[in-house]
């Protein structure tokens, strides 16, 4: 990052802070002011439900646009070109598949949590406890992956590197990120989305608008200028330049846009937002605000990366940072680089803030909803049968985000030097292989039963960390997480290809094994689902 730092003005250096400054208190502020006023369940999770259609759409794209998505993405245009393209798109498909297939189903399944839609039909602890563990296996990951870039990042942007300075910042960001969650709750949380994604699309418009200007708003000038700046030529309009184009290069292109469409749109902390709407038509409606935001963001962020290939370069791009992830700040920067006007400074200081907010409400949303699953679905539900009152259920789940935001800032300090992206596709895999196989069976299948449930969440969990742990990410290559040792047997770096697959058939098996050896529990669990079939898929009674 010292190359991005480099050449800072003092004055740009202050703008920034002091536009950090003022940031952190007005969402804190609001996050505080509206938080739940009394001791109420209902409140915290969902806000009373109180979000119009437009609020809660806006705050459903804030939640689903995570700060990977805005630095990750946009780095990977800049860097690789035609893969970072089919990736954006990939992450504009996944919200429209949770708006046709997902939406309406989960408004009307759902309570507070996950593990309420999965425990509709099917009783016991045992269903509370795997919706809790597969909900804290894909948040947390997420959490200590943004953290770790959120104090590598803000050090940079201020200029900071003074030892442990970038562990500070982590338990800085941390901290605010409890306290959004835990006074917040959902109405606050979503507050925050919403500030966040009105900066994101802002910004973002402006800066794609003067890169457009600065090449005659030729789209073909642009991509000619990418390719040039790219140092990749023609291959940057091709398929294959970040992963290869191998047989194995090419499966894990598809095991990513796989993992990217199925595993985003069943992030928990995604999902959670869908019970904040009152009713169906309002997650109708809610969903096409969210998906229309977010497909303006994933063009304009594909004119951002491509303008960033442009106009810095990737030489320069990699020089500060690996993986791409400050070329949206380098691209803000290159407009004012030999003289920066007030305007341009201004500029760049509303990009850097629209970073910092991003990474805020990313890893509070995050937070919110691994201590929502923890106070109750394990509290709430597995430990206390559901008999634990409000007011403890409520203390429980801000001591749990206190714990949770703890857990996720130590692991962050300690892997901070670590390049640590393997995190973020293993938290999708989860989504995609465990969390979506669970919902779409749970969902849509009359002879789900218990043991597929739990095989689904736990067999496409295990399947999904233990590839991980063994493929090409993680060892046996240069930006492994472990370059300097190799112990892998599986060829791809992507685990969705095979346990998306496993993650399916394996709720299909336990259930067959439920239909054939456990009648009794079948035949209740098909009875429940019948019951509430007509309120499930078509908000009826």
């Amino acid at each position: 990052m010292n190359q991005f730092a480099a050449g800072y003005d003092s004055g740009t250096q202050t703008a920034v802070l002091l536009f950090f400054t003022f940031l952190v208190t007005c969402t804190l502020l609001l996050s505080v002011f509206a938080g739940p006023e009394r001791d109420d369940l209902a409140e915290f999770y969902t806000g009373y439900r109180t979000l119009t259609p437009f609020k809660n759409g806006l705050a459903i794209a804030g939640d689903y646009i995570s700060a990977a998505t805005v630095l990750s993405t946009t780095g990977i245009i800049a860097l690789f070109g035609y893969d970072g393209f089919v990736l954006a798109t990939s992450t504009g498909m996944s919200l429209v598949v949770l708006m046709f297939l997902l939406a309406e189903p989960l408004r009307n399944a759902g309570r507070f949590t996950m593990g309420d839609v999965l425990a509709r039909t099917m009783r016991g602890r045992s269903v509370r406890i795997a919706a809790s563990v597969v909900t804290l296996a894909a948040c947390l990951p997420f959490l200590i992956v943004q953290l770790s870039g959120a104090g590598s990042l803000l050090t940079a942007i201020l200029g900071i590197h003074l030892d442990g300075a970038r562990t500070v910042s982590i338990a800085m960001i941390g901290t605010l990120m409890v306290a959004y969650a835990a006074m917040g709750g959902m109405r606050g949380t979503a507050l925050i989305q919403i500030i966040k994604i009105v900066m994101l699309l802002g910004s973002s418009a402006v800066v794609a608008a003067l890169v457009m200007s600065r090449f005659g708003w030729s789209a073909d000038a642009l991509l000619r200028a990418a390719q040039a700046g790219s140092g990749a030529g023609e291959a940057y309009l091709r398929q294959g330049l970040e992963l290869g184009r191998t047989t194995e290069g090419k499966l894990d292109f598809i095991g990513l846009q796989l993992t990217v469409v199925l595993g985003v749109a069943c992030l928990p902390h995604v999902t959670m937002r869908l019970y904040s709407a009152p009713d169906a038509p309002a997650v109708r409606r809610s969903m096409s605000w969210a998906v229309g935001a977010v497909t303006t963001f994933c063009l304009l962020g594909t004119v951002m990366g491509a303008g960033a290939a442009a106009m810095v370069g990737a030489r320069l791009i990699t020089g500060a940072d690996p993986e791409g992830r400050t070329s949206v700040l380098m691209l803000a920067r290159a407009f004012g680089a030999a003289a920066p006007s007030i305007g341009e400074t201004l500029l760049y200081a509303a990009v850097c803030g629209t970073v910092f907010v991003t990474l805020l409400s990313s890893v509070s949303g995050l937070t919110l909803a691994a201590a929502s699953s923890l106070a109750h679905d394990l509290f709430g539900h597995a430990m206390r049968d559901g008999r634990a009152a409000a007011r403890t259920e409520l203390a429980v789940a801000r001591w749990a985000a206190v714990g949770v935001g703890a857990t996720a800032v130590a692991l962050a300090a300690l892997v901070q030097d670590w390049n640590v992206a393997v995190m973020t596709t293993t938290a999708l895999a989860i989504g995609a292989s465990a969390v979506a196989p669970a919902l779409t069976y749970s969902l849509f299948w009359r002879g789900f039963g218990r043991t597929g449930l739990l095989a689904a969440l736990y067999g496409g969990t295990g399947c999904v960390l233990l590839l991980t742990v063994f493929s090409t990410a993680v060892s046996g290559g240069p930006t492994a997480l472990f370059p300097d040792r190799d112990f892998h047997w599986f060829p791809l770096q992507t685990a969705g290809l095979v346990s998306i697959p496993f993650g399916f058939l394996a709720g299909w098996l336990g259930s067959r094994y439920d239909r054939r050896c456990r009648d009794g529990t079948a035949a209740e669990s098909r009875r429940r689902y019948e019951a509430g079939e007509a309120r499930l898929l078509a908000g009826a009674g």
